[in-house]
Protein backbone atom coordinates (compact mmCIF):
# COMPACT_ATOMS: atom_id res chain seq x y z
CA UNK A 1 0.00 0.00 0.00
CA UNK A 2 1.42 3.38 -1.02
CA UNK A 3 1.00 6.30 1.35
CA UNK A 4 0.01 9.80 0.26
CA UNK A 5 3.48 11.18 0.97
CA UNK A 6 5.06 8.39 -1.10
CA UNK A 7 2.76 9.18 -4.02
CA UNK A 8 3.68 12.84 -3.73
CA UNK A 9 7.39 12.04 -3.73
CA UNK A 10 6.92 9.75 -6.74
CA UNK A 11 5.29 12.55 -8.72
CA UNK A 12 8.14 15.00 -8.01
CA UNK A 13 11.07 15.45 -10.33
CA UNK A 14 14.59 14.68 -9.05
CA UNK A 15 15.32 18.41 -8.84
CA UNK A 16 12.19 19.02 -6.75
CA UNK A 17 13.02 16.09 -4.52
CA UNK A 18 16.51 17.43 -3.87
CA UNK A 19 15.14 20.89 -3.12
CA UNK A 20 12.62 19.44 -0.64
CA UNK A 21 15.34 17.44 1.11
CA UNK A 22 17.55 20.50 1.42
CA UNK A 23 14.69 22.58 2.85
CA UNK A 24 13.90 19.84 5.35
CA UNK A 25 17.55 19.70 6.38
CA UNK A 26 17.68 23.47 6.82
CA UNK A 27 14.53 23.36 8.89
CA UNK A 28 16.06 20.72 11.18
CA UNK A 29 19.15 22.86 11.65
CA UNK A 30 17.04 25.95 12.34
CA UNK A 31 14.94 24.11 14.93
CA UNK A 32 18.07 22.84 16.60
CA UNK A 33 19.57 26.28 17.03
CA UNK A 34 16.17 27.85 17.85
CA UNK A 35 16.13 25.75 21.03
CA UNK A 36 17.78 27.85 23.78
CA UNK A 37 18.94 24.65 25.49
CA UNK A 38 21.24 23.81 22.57
CA UNK A 39 22.68 27.24 21.90
CA UNK A 40 26.07 28.22 23.13
CA UNK A 41 25.30 30.19 26.28
CA UNK A 42 27.36 32.91 27.88
CA UNK A 43 28.27 31.87 31.38
CA UNK A 44 30.82 32.16 34.12
CA UNK A 45 32.80 30.05 36.55
CA UNK A 46 32.63 29.58 40.30
CA UNK A 47 35.38 31.51 42.07
CA UNK A 48 34.43 31.14 45.75
CA UNK A 49 32.17 28.80 47.77
CA UNK A 50 30.62 29.20 51.24
CA UNK A 51 28.13 26.91 53.03
CA UNK A 52 25.12 28.89 51.79
CA UNK A 53 26.36 30.80 48.70
CA UNK A 54 28.92 30.77 45.94
CA UNK A 55 30.38 33.54 43.80
CA UNK A 56 30.56 33.45 40.00
CA UNK A 57 32.79 35.51 37.72
CA UNK A 58 31.75 36.28 34.17
CA UNK A 59 28.01 36.88 34.62
CA UNK A 60 27.91 40.44 35.94
CA UNK A 61 27.21 42.01 32.55
CA UNK A 62 24.06 39.97 31.83
CA UNK A 63 22.81 39.03 35.31
CA UNK A 64 19.62 40.34 36.91
CA UNK A 65 18.51 39.90 40.52
CA UNK A 66 16.22 36.89 40.79
CA UNK A 67 17.55 35.16 37.69
CA UNK A 68 17.92 31.39 37.83
CA UNK A 69 21.33 29.93 36.99
CA UNK A 70 22.42 26.39 36.25
CA UNK A 71 25.68 25.13 37.73
CA UNK A 72 27.27 22.12 36.05
CA UNK A 73 29.74 20.04 38.01
CA UNK A 74 30.58 16.52 39.07
CA UNK A 75 27.22 16.10 40.81
CA UNK A 76 25.34 17.07 37.64
CA UNK A 77 23.28 20.17 36.94
CA UNK A 78 22.18 22.20 39.96
CA UNK A 79 20.12 25.38 40.04
CA UNK A 80 20.42 28.52 42.12
CA UNK A 81 19.27 32.13 42.18
CA UNK A 82 21.25 35.34 41.79
CA UNK A 83 20.88 37.39 44.97
CA UNK A 84 23.64 39.98 44.56
CA UNK A 85 25.44 41.51 41.58
CA UNK A 86 28.86 43.13 41.72
CA UNK A 87 31.03 44.68 39.03
CA UNK A 88 33.11 41.52 38.63
CA UNK A 89 31.13 38.72 40.27
CA UNK A 90 27.62 37.71 41.27
CA UNK A 91 26.48 35.89 44.41
CA UNK A 92 24.29 32.82 43.91
CA UNK A 93 22.19 31.12 46.59
CA UNK A 94 21.77 27.48 45.49
CA UNK A 95 18.52 25.55 45.77
CA UNK A 96 20.54 22.46 46.63
CA UNK A 97 23.63 22.15 48.80
CA UNK A 98 26.66 24.32 48.09
CA UNK A 99 28.78 21.22 48.75
CA UNK A 100 27.79 20.01 45.28
CA UNK A 101 29.65 22.97 43.72
CA UNK A 102 33.35 23.09 42.92
CA UNK A 103 35.81 25.85 42.08
CA UNK A 104 35.83 26.39 38.32
CA UNK A 105 32.43 24.79 37.67
CA UNK A 106 30.57 26.39 34.75
CA UNK A 107 27.45 28.44 35.58
CA UNK A 108 24.89 29.55 32.96
CA UNK A 109 22.07 32.07 33.25
CA UNK A 110 18.58 30.67 32.60
CA UNK A 111 16.45 33.77 33.19
CA UNK A 112 13.70 34.30 35.77
CA UNK A 113 11.71 31.41 37.21
CA UNK A 114 8.25 31.21 35.65
CA UNK A 115 5.39 29.50 37.51
CA UNK A 116 2.65 28.29 35.12
CA UNK A 117 -0.12 26.62 37.15
CA UNK A 118 -2.86 24.43 35.70
CA UNK A 119 -6.24 23.38 37.10
CA UNK A 120 -4.98 19.78 37.29
CA UNK A 121 -2.54 20.85 40.01
CA UNK A 122 -5.38 20.74 42.54
CA UNK A 123 -4.95 17.69 44.72
CA UNK A 124 -1.17 17.69 44.22
CA UNK A 125 1.86 18.48 46.37
CA UNK A 126 4.78 20.35 44.81
CA UNK A 127 8.03 21.91 45.94
CA UNK A 128 9.15 25.52 45.63
CA UNK A 129 10.35 24.94 42.04
CA UNK A 130 6.94 23.44 41.04
CA UNK A 131 8.24 19.88 40.90
CA UNK A 132 5.78 17.19 41.97
CA UNK A 133 6.75 15.52 45.25
CA UNK A 134 3.70 13.30 45.80
CA UNK A 135 4.70 10.45 43.48
CA UNK A 136 1.90 11.28 41.05
CA UNK A 137 2.08 11.77 37.28
CA UNK A 138 4.04 14.69 35.82
CA UNK A 139 2.39 18.07 36.22
CA UNK A 140 0.64 19.67 33.27
CA UNK A 141 2.52 22.86 32.43
CA UNK A 142 1.00 25.43 30.08
CA UNK A 143 3.38 27.29 27.81
CA UNK A 144 4.83 30.29 29.60
CA UNK A 145 3.71 32.55 26.75
CA UNK A 146 0.11 31.28 27.00
CA UNK A 147 -0.15 31.27 30.81
CA UNK A 148 -1.96 34.12 32.54
CA UNK A 149 0.50 35.79 34.90
CA UNK A 150 -1.16 37.15 38.04
CA UNK A 151 -0.30 40.64 39.09
CA UNK A 152 -1.13 42.58 42.22
CA UNK A 153 -4.14 44.80 41.45
CA UNK A 154 -3.63 48.50 42.02
CA UNK A 155 -5.14 49.96 45.17
CA UNK A 156 -8.11 51.58 43.42
CA UNK A 157 -8.86 48.71 41.03
CA UNK A 158 -9.42 46.13 43.78
CA UNK A 159 -12.90 45.02 44.71
CA UNK A 160 -14.24 46.15 48.08
CA UNK A 161 -14.24 43.59 50.89
CA UNK A 162 -17.82 43.30 52.14
CA UNK A 163 -18.88 39.64 52.16
CA UNK A 164 -18.37 37.51 55.24
CA UNK A 165 -18.17 33.73 55.41
CA UNK A 166 -18.21 31.03 58.08
CA UNK A 167 -15.07 29.04 58.84
CA UNK A 168 -16.90 26.49 60.99
CA UNK A 169 -14.67 27.35 63.99
CA UNK A 170 -16.98 28.88 66.61
CA UNK A 171 -14.47 31.07 68.44
CA UNK A 172 -13.29 32.57 65.14
CA UNK A 173 -16.75 33.11 63.67
CA UNK A 174 -18.00 34.82 66.83
CA UNK A 175 -15.11 37.03 67.94
CA UNK A 176 -12.98 37.51 64.79
CA UNK A 177 -15.22 36.80 61.77
CA UNK A 178 -13.63 36.82 58.34
CA UNK A 179 -14.54 38.20 54.91
CA UNK A 180 -13.54 37.03 51.44
CA UNK A 181 -10.28 38.75 50.54
CA UNK A 182 -9.18 39.35 54.14
CA UNK A 183 -5.68 38.62 55.45
CA UNK A 184 -5.63 37.24 59.00
CA UNK A 185 -2.64 36.31 61.14
CA UNK A 186 -2.54 33.40 63.62
CA UNK A 187 0.02 34.40 66.26
CA UNK A 188 1.33 31.64 68.52
CA UNK A 189 4.42 30.15 70.07
CA UNK A 190 5.63 26.68 69.17
CA UNK A 191 3.47 23.73 70.22
CA UNK A 192 0.35 25.76 71.08
CA UNK A 193 -1.95 24.31 68.39
CA UNK A 194 -1.34 26.67 65.51
CA UNK A 195 -1.16 24.02 62.77
CA UNK A 196 -4.28 22.29 64.06
CA UNK A 197 -6.27 25.51 63.88
CA UNK A 198 -4.93 26.22 60.40
CA UNK A 199 -6.08 22.79 59.22
CA UNK A 200 -9.56 23.45 60.66
CA UNK A 201 -9.69 26.74 58.76
CA UNK A 202 -8.40 25.10 55.56
CA UNK A 203 -11.45 22.83 55.60
CA UNK A 204 -13.87 25.76 55.16
CA UNK A 205 -16.40 24.92 52.45
CA UNK A 206 -16.76 28.51 51.23
CA UNK A 207 -13.78 28.34 48.85
CA UNK A 208 -13.30 26.99 45.34
CA UNK A 209 -9.55 26.38 45.69
CA UNK A 210 -7.19 26.11 48.67
CA UNK A 211 -3.43 26.70 48.45
CA UNK A 212 -1.39 25.50 51.43
CA UNK A 213 2.24 26.58 51.82
CA UNK A 214 4.19 24.64 54.44
CA UNK A 215 7.43 26.52 55.07
CA UNK A 216 10.12 25.02 57.27
CA UNK A 217 7.87 22.22 58.55
CA UNK A 218 9.17 18.97 59.99
CA UNK A 219 9.37 16.40 57.22
CA UNK A 220 7.43 13.75 59.11
CA UNK A 221 4.49 16.09 59.71
CA UNK A 222 3.82 17.06 56.09
CA UNK A 223 2.08 13.84 55.08
CA UNK A 224 0.10 13.71 58.31
CA UNK A 225 -1.02 17.31 57.84
CA UNK A 226 -2.16 16.77 54.26
CA UNK A 227 -3.70 13.30 54.58
CA UNK A 228 -5.09 13.24 58.13
CA UNK A 229 -5.62 16.83 59.22
CA UNK A 230 -6.84 18.31 55.94
CA UNK A 231 -8.38 15.06 54.69
CA UNK A 232 -9.08 13.63 51.25
CA UNK A 233 -12.21 15.72 50.61
CA UNK A 234 -10.49 19.06 51.20
CA UNK A 235 -7.26 17.90 49.56
CA UNK A 236 -9.11 17.37 46.25
CA UNK A 237 -9.31 21.15 45.80
CA UNK A 238 -5.95 21.92 47.45
CA UNK A 239 -2.53 22.67 46.01
CA UNK A 240 0.20 22.09 48.61
CA UNK A 241 3.59 23.81 48.28
CA UNK A 242 6.14 22.25 50.62
CA UNK A 243 9.62 23.33 51.73
CA UNK A 244 10.74 21.37 54.79
CA UNK A 245 13.12 22.63 57.45
CA UNK A 246 16.10 20.66 56.08
CA UNK A 247 15.89 22.27 52.64
CA UNK A 248 18.02 25.24 51.67
CA UNK A 249 17.13 28.79 52.61
CA UNK A 250 16.40 29.55 48.95
CA UNK A 251 13.78 26.79 48.77
CA UNK A 252 12.13 28.12 51.93
CA UNK A 253 12.33 31.63 50.54
CA UNK A 254 10.89 30.62 47.17
CA UNK A 255 7.98 28.50 48.44
CA UNK A 256 5.67 31.36 49.57
CA UNK A 257 6.17 33.12 46.24
CA UNK A 258 5.30 29.92 44.36
CA UNK A 259 2.19 29.44 46.50
CA UNK A 260 1.15 33.05 45.88
CA UNK A 261 1.63 32.62 42.12
CA UNK A 262 -0.64 29.56 42.20
CA UNK A 263 -3.24 31.45 44.24
CA UNK A 264 -3.08 34.42 41.84
CA UNK A 265 -3.65 32.11 38.88
CA UNK A 266 -6.86 30.69 40.34
CA UNK A 267 -7.95 34.15 41.56
CA UNK A 268 -7.70 35.43 37.99
CA UNK A 269 -9.87 32.49 36.91
CA UNK A 270 -12.60 33.87 39.17
CA UNK A 271 -12.07 31.45 42.07
CA UNK A 272 -12.47 32.31 45.70
CA UNK A 273 -9.06 31.15 46.91
CA UNK A 274 -7.96 30.40 50.46
CA UNK A 275 -4.20 30.71 50.98
CA UNK A 276 -2.84 29.11 54.16
CA UNK A 277 0.80 29.97 54.84
CA UNK A 278 2.56 28.24 57.73
CA UNK A 279 4.64 30.04 58.72
CA UNK A 280 5.64 33.55 57.70
CA UNK A 281 8.27 33.58 60.47
CA UNK A 282 10.22 30.75 58.87
CA UNK A 283 9.98 32.64 55.59
CA UNK A 284 11.51 35.64 57.38
CA UNK A 285 14.26 33.39 58.77
CA UNK A 286 15.07 32.25 55.22
CA UNK A 287 15.14 35.86 54.04
CA UNK A 288 17.53 36.69 56.87
CA UNK A 289 19.83 33.78 56.04
CA UNK A 290 20.05 34.76 52.37
CA UNK A 291 20.47 38.49 53.11
CA UNK A 292 23.20 38.04 55.71
CA UNK A 293 25.01 35.70 53.31
CA UNK A 294 25.28 38.57 50.84
CA UNK A 295 26.78 40.85 53.51
CA UNK A 296 23.67 42.86 54.40
CA UNK A 297 23.97 44.15 58.00
CA UNK A 298 21.32 43.30 60.61
CA UNK A 299 19.20 46.16 61.94
CA UNK A 300 16.57 44.59 64.25
CA UNK A 301 17.41 41.56 66.41
CA UNK A 302 19.50 40.08 63.63
CA UNK A 303 17.07 40.82 60.80
CA UNK A 304 18.40 42.88 57.85
CA UNK A 305 16.27 45.73 56.52
CA UNK A 306 15.37 43.86 53.32
CA UNK A 307 13.31 41.37 55.35
CA UNK A 308 10.85 44.10 56.29
CA UNK A 309 10.68 45.17 52.64
CA UNK A 310 9.99 41.67 51.31
CA UNK A 311 7.25 40.85 53.85
CA UNK A 312 4.72 43.46 52.59
CA UNK A 313 5.69 42.70 48.98
CA UNK A 314 4.47 39.14 49.50
CA UNK A 315 1.46 39.77 51.74
CA UNK A 316 0.04 42.65 49.70
CA UNK A 317 -0.40 40.28 46.76
CA UNK A 318 -3.21 38.57 48.67
CA UNK A 319 -6.62 40.17 49.09
CA UNK A 320 -9.51 41.01 46.78
CA UNK A 321 -8.84 40.87 43.06
CA UNK A 322 -9.73 43.39 40.39
CA UNK A 323 -13.34 43.81 39.30
CA UNK A 324 -14.60 40.65 37.65
CA UNK A 325 -11.91 38.46 39.25
CA UNK A 326 -11.90 36.32 42.37
CA UNK A 327 -10.16 36.92 45.69
CA UNK A 328 -7.37 35.51 47.84
CA UNK A 329 -8.25 35.12 51.51
CA UNK A 330 -4.98 34.61 53.38
CA UNK A 331 -4.55 32.86 56.73
CA UNK A 332 -0.95 33.52 57.79
CA UNK A 333 0.60 31.82 60.79
CA UNK A 334 3.20 33.75 62.76
CA UNK A 335 5.52 31.68 64.95
CA UNK A 336 6.22 34.02 67.84
CA UNK A 337 9.84 33.55 68.94
CA UNK A 338 10.04 32.96 72.68
CA UNK A 339 6.31 33.80 73.06
CA UNK A 340 7.26 37.46 72.56
CA UNK A 341 4.39 38.97 70.55
CA UNK A 342 6.42 42.14 70.00
CA UNK A 343 9.36 40.56 68.20
CA UNK A 344 10.24 42.36 64.92
CA UNK A 345 8.57 39.90 62.52
CA UNK A 346 5.34 39.61 64.54
CA UNK A 347 5.16 43.37 64.99
CA UNK A 348 5.72 44.04 61.28
CA UNK A 349 3.24 41.42 60.08
CA UNK A 350 0.59 42.58 62.54
CA UNK A 351 0.66 46.02 60.93
CA UNK A 352 0.26 44.59 57.41
CA UNK A 353 -2.59 42.15 57.98
CA UNK A 354 -6.31 42.82 58.41
CA UNK A 355 -6.53 41.22 61.82
CA UNK A 356 -4.83 38.83 64.19
CA UNK A 357 -5.82 35.84 66.30
CA UNK A 358 -3.67 35.23 69.38
CA UNK A 359 -3.23 31.67 70.67
CA UNK A 360 -2.43 31.69 74.38
CA UNK A 361 -0.15 29.01 75.82
CA UNK A 362 -1.86 29.30 79.22
CA UNK A 363 -5.22 28.45 77.63
CA UNK A 364 -3.69 25.45 75.86
CA UNK A 365 -2.30 24.24 79.18
CA UNK A 366 -5.83 24.44 80.58
CA UNK A 367 -7.05 22.13 77.79
CA UNK A 368 -9.05 24.78 75.94
CA UNK A 369 -8.77 24.19 72.19
CA UNK A 370 -8.47 26.11 70.03
CA UNK A 371 -6.67 28.26 72.65
CA UNK A 372 -7.79 31.59 71.17
CA UNK A 373 -7.66 34.59 73.48
CA UNK A 374 -10.78 36.56 72.44
CA UNK A 375 -9.64 39.70 74.27
CA UNK A 376 -6.29 39.92 72.44
CA UNK A 377 -7.66 38.92 69.01
CA UNK A 378 -9.20 41.33 66.54
CA UNK A 379 -10.59 41.32 63.01
CA UNK A 380 -10.45 44.71 61.32
CA UNK A 381 -13.27 43.67 58.99
CA UNK A 382 -15.56 42.22 61.65
CA UNK A 383 -18.17 44.94 61.11
CA UNK A 384 -18.58 43.70 57.53
CA UNK A 385 -19.46 40.22 58.79
CA UNK A 386 -21.49 40.92 61.96
CA UNK A 387 -25.12 41.97 61.95
CA UNK A 388 -25.93 44.94 64.24
CA UNK A 389 -27.37 42.56 66.86
CA UNK A 390 -24.30 40.31 66.74
CA UNK A 391 -22.00 43.31 67.14
CA UNK A 392 -23.81 44.34 70.34
CA UNK A 393 -23.76 40.77 71.66
CA UNK A 394 -20.02 40.29 71.03
CA UNK A 395 -19.27 43.59 72.77
CA UNK A 396 -21.18 42.39 75.83
CA UNK A 397 -19.47 39.01 75.73
CA UNK A 398 -16.01 40.61 75.62
CA UNK A 399 -16.91 42.92 78.51
CA UNK A 400 -18.08 39.95 80.56
CA UNK A 401 -14.96 37.90 79.78
CA UNK A 402 -12.71 40.87 80.64
CA UNK A 403 -14.47 41.28 84.00
CA UNK A 404 -14.08 37.57 84.70
CA UNK A 405 -10.35 37.52 83.86
CA UNK A 406 -9.55 40.77 85.69
CA UNK A 407 -10.94 39.37 88.96
CA UNK A 408 -9.41 35.92 88.68
CA UNK A 409 -6.70 36.57 91.30
CA UNK A 410 -9.22 38.07 93.72
CA UNK A 411 -11.48 35.04 93.42
CA UNK A 412 -8.56 32.65 93.87
CA UNK A 413 -7.66 34.43 97.12
CA UNK A 414 -11.23 33.99 98.38
CA UNK A 415 -11.98 37.72 98.48
CA UNK A 416 -14.98 37.42 96.15
CA UNK A 417 -18.44 37.31 97.76
CA UNK A 418 -21.49 36.43 95.71
CA UNK A 419 -24.22 39.10 95.69
CA UNK A 420 -21.92 42.11 96.12
CA UNK A 421 -21.63 42.79 92.36
CA UNK A 422 -24.42 41.64 90.05
CA UNK A 423 -22.31 42.01 86.88
CA UNK A 424 -19.46 40.00 88.34
CA UNK A 425 -21.89 37.35 89.57
CA UNK A 426 -23.25 37.06 86.03
CA UNK A 427 -19.71 36.77 84.61
CA UNK A 428 -18.69 34.11 87.15
CA UNK A 429 -21.77 32.09 86.27
CA UNK A 430 -21.67 32.39 82.47
CA UNK A 431 -18.04 32.82 81.30
CA UNK A 432 -16.96 29.24 82.14
CA UNK A 433 -19.96 28.04 80.12
CA UNK A 434 -18.93 30.30 77.23
CA UNK A 435 -15.42 28.84 77.30
CA UNK A 436 -16.94 25.37 77.30
CA UNK A 437 -19.12 26.19 74.28
CA UNK A 438 -16.14 27.54 72.33
CA UNK A 439 -14.07 24.37 72.80
CA UNK A 440 -13.81 22.50 69.50
CA UNK A 441 -11.54 19.84 68.03
CA UNK A 442 -10.84 18.95 64.39
CA UNK A 443 -13.03 15.87 64.78
CA UNK A 444 -16.07 17.95 65.80
CA UNK A 445 -18.67 18.95 63.27
CA UNK A 446 -18.10 22.38 61.74
CA UNK A 447 -20.47 24.95 63.21
CA UNK A 448 -23.07 26.23 60.72
CA UNK A 449 -24.47 28.85 63.14
CA UNK A 450 -22.00 29.65 65.96
CA UNK A 451 -24.22 32.18 67.74
CA UNK A 452 -27.12 29.69 67.85
CA UNK A 453 -24.78 26.96 69.12
CA UNK A 454 -23.56 29.27 71.89
CA UNK A 455 -27.12 30.24 72.87
CA UNK A 456 -28.27 26.61 73.00
CA UNK A 457 -25.32 25.61 75.15
CA UNK A 458 -25.84 28.46 77.62
CA UNK A 459 -29.59 27.89 77.80
CA UNK A 460 -29.21 24.16 78.36
CA UNK A 461 -26.56 24.52 81.07
CA UNK A 462 -28.25 27.40 82.92
CA UNK A 463 -31.66 25.71 82.84
CA UNK A 464 -30.09 22.48 84.04
CA UNK A 465 -28.41 24.28 86.96
CA UNK A 466 -31.71 25.94 87.94
CA UNK A 467 -33.46 22.60 87.77
CA UNK A 468 -30.91 21.11 90.13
Amino acid sequence: MTTGSSLLRASESPADTGRTDRLAALERVWRRFDDPQTLLARGGRIAEISPTHYKVRGLSGIARLGDIVEQRGRAGARRGEIVKIGSEEVVVAPFERSADAGIGDAVFRRGPLTVTPHVSWRGRAIDALTRAIDGGPPLVRPNAADAAHGATPSALSRQRVDTGFLTGVRVIDIFTPLCFGQRLGIFAGSGVGKSTLLAMLAGAEAFDTVVVALIGERGREVREFLEDTIGADSMAKTVAVVATSDESAMMRRRAPDTAMCVAEHFRDQGHRVLLVLDSITRFAHALREVATGTGEPPVARGYPASVFTDLPKLLERAGPGAEGKGSITAIISVLVDGDDHNDPVADSVRGILDGHVVLDRALAEQGRYPPVNPLSSISRLADKAWSPEQRVLVTRLKSMIARFEDTRDIRLLGAYQSGADAELDNAVRQVPLIYEALTQSPRDRASADPFADLARHLKGKLNGDQGD
